[in-house]
């Protein structure tokens, strides 16, 4: 990977407004690109989206998207873990302008693509979540640009927040390969994939996760990495999860996915070791603690 290891530190990549910045030639790969830019109350922010699409999705705060001749009112959220939020999505060769009269922080997940699509709003109320996953394995999952919740040429973007204590990204899986069962039918897509993280405080200061990926014997990777708010991981293949939640730390992790497939598919293999553990959560109850919301 280009210079850079699979875990980047909060703060290792910043450029300017952007405290994050991952772009497939830092990343060693081709497609998915990650910027996180940090808004000072009222200061303008331009952003040129090159040869990829990507979407404007808050973190924290609202703000003004302008671009083609259209701008896009973004009313964003609190935090990460107190509500869905809208967004905005950008074309490939757009020139915008982001700005907030509050500030805040925002994420702009990107992939490379070919055709160039229209600037368009994604409301709050249209992003279905779900709930995966039973026991200490329950997490909440906010689908804002997948197949079937909103059109992208090759963008894939989620995001997963785990309550402190549960298991994410679990059981162990990847996606690093195209592949067919013997019918034909795709059971696997190619997709690189980026993970940012942001943990909340406990009462004594900043929360803590864990993310493991480990490669296949034919293409090796081991990472176990400390996670903390503003690091990200990059996966460029293998089996990735879980995502750890420390005890008493809530976890949320941004996922940015990409990849040369035409079909725009997420499609996934369990680590066959693990995957058995799904047969377990028929039996158990979703974690009471999710959904994720802020009490009005």
């Amino acid at each position: 990977m280009n210079g850079h290891g699979p875990q980047l530190r909060a703060g290792s990549t910043a450029e300017g407004p952007f405290t994050t910045v991952v772009t497939p030639e830092s990343a060693g790969w081709g497609f998915s690109g990650l910027r996180v830019a940090e808004l000072t109350p009222g200061e303008p922010v331009a952003l040129s989206t090159g040869d990829s699409e990507c979407l404007v999705l808050p973190l924290s705060g609202s703000c003004t998207v302008t671009a083609d001749d259209a701008t896009l009112l973004l009313a964003g959220r609190d935090g990460v873990f107190d509500a869905v939020t809208d967004f905005a999505y950008l074309p490939r060769d757009t020139d915008a302008v982001i700005r907030s009269e509050r500030g805040g922080r925002f994420a702009l997940p990107s992939a490379r693509c070919e055709r160039r699509l229209t600037v368009r709003y994604g409301s709050a109320e249209g992003v279905p979540t779900e709930l995966r996953g039973a026991g200490n394995c329950s997490r909440q999952v906010n689908n804002y640009c997948l197949p079937g919740t909103f059109e992208a040429e090759q963008l894939l973007v989620c995001e997963v927040l785990t309550p402190g204590g549960n298991w994410s990204s679990y059981p162990p899986h990847k996606h690093d390969e195209a592949r067919t069962a013997d019918d034909g039918t795709p059971v696997e897509s190619e997709l690189e994939e980026i993970y940012y993280f942001e943990i909340a405080d406990g009462p004594a200061g900043p929360g803590l996760a864990y993310q493991r990926v480990y490669g296949t014997e034919d293409r090796p990777l081991d990472v176990l990495a400390e996670v903390r708010t503003g690091d990200t991981v990059l996966i460029p293949h293998g089996w990735h999860g879980p995502s750890i939640a420390a005890p008493g730390y809530d976890l949320y992790y941004l996922n940015v996915m990409a990849g040369p497939g035409q079909d725009r598919a997420w499609l996934i293999c369990d680590d066959p070791a693990h995957g058995w553990v799904r047969a377990g959560w028929e039996s158990q109850e979703t974690d009471p603690r999710l959904p994720f919301r802020k009490e009005k």
